[in-house]
């Protein structure tokens, strides 16, 4: 039941800061925006950047970032390489040796899908946010007005570190 209450609290950081519903979706919608990003390995990084870059709210972005975790990454992995081979005309199913597993063999076998992996991660990453920016900001707003007849005062503006 501690997983619940931690999540809605994070929840309420979220959606009762004293910054505009739009710039919390903005938030949100580039961290969206990297969590399709085929940029691997770079995530946390990028949500660190993009939070110290633009002095947006953390917990926003790194909810976006966060549609990307052990549950979704092969479903996204997977669309991500689907949409990029669709875009350039690639038909032929990736084709894995299991008995060469080494450095060169594993970039040897990769080498072929990184351009339709590239591209698709950036398309679905380009359609992600603009769906995610709409959709969060409305929300956000709707919650607002439907908590603002109540007591609860808001929680503070994010500082520095978001």
């Amino acid at each position: 039941m501690a997983d619940r209450s931690s999540f809605r609290t994070l929840l309420r950081q979220v959606l009762h800061l004293q910054e505009s519903p739009q710039r919390t979706a903005f938030a949100f919608a580039l961290g969206v925006f990297v969590a399709f990003c085929p940029a691997y390995g770079f995530h946390m990084i990028l949500v660190g950047l993009f939070t110290w870059l633009f002095e947006l709210n953390f917990v926003a972005l790194l909810a976006g970032a966060l549609i990307n975790n052990p549950w979704t990454i092969v479903p996204i992995l997977g669309a991500t390489y689907w949409s990029g081979a669709l875009l350039i005309g690639k038909t032929d199913a990736p084709a894995f040796d299991w008995h060469d597993l080494s450095f060169a063999g594993l970039y040897q076998q990769m080498l072929p899908y990184a351009a339709p992996f590239a591209l698709g991660g950036i398309v679905l990453s380009l359609i992600g946010s603009l769906l995610a920016y709409p959709a969060a900001c409305y929300f956000i707003s709707k919650y607002r007005r439907s908590t603002s007849s109540s007591d609860q005062a808001p929680l503070p503006p994010h500082d520095q570190l978001g």
